[in-house]
């Protein structure tokens, strides 16, 4: 019984953090349906509706998504043209980079 205790509780913390990096990638996806949709492809298989707008599963092709984190917390200004700015906590920058990951390949 001892044993088993004794990996149950090695294992909680991989189960814990797991499930808080899929929390965090479920609240970017909500977040960039809110905000981006309108134009931006959001999902692994949708088409963008503005032909500007790069589907954000093939961003990982045109940037580093890290280098993202630090436009979305500034401030994204110089999307396409008709784009409203949009300025992001550090907790929607690290969901939205997540969820962003979680679709590029």
């Amino acid at each position: 019984m001892l044993r088993f205790l004794l990996v149950a509780a090695a294992l909680f913390p991989a189960v814990s953090v797991k499930a808080d990096n899929l929390r965090r990638i479920d609240y970017g996806r909500r977040l960039v349906e809110q905000n981006c949709s309108r134009c931006h492809a959001v999902t692994s298989t949708d088409k963008s509706s503005h032909p500007a707008a790069p589907p954000f599963r093939t961003l990982s092709k045109r940037y580093p998504i890290e280098d993202l984190a630090e436009a979305l917390a500034e401030g994204i200004s110089t999307g396409h043209p008709d784009m409203p700015e949009f300025v992001a906590t550090p907790a929607q920058v690290g969901a939205i980079i997540a969820y962003i990951k979680s679709i590029n390949p």
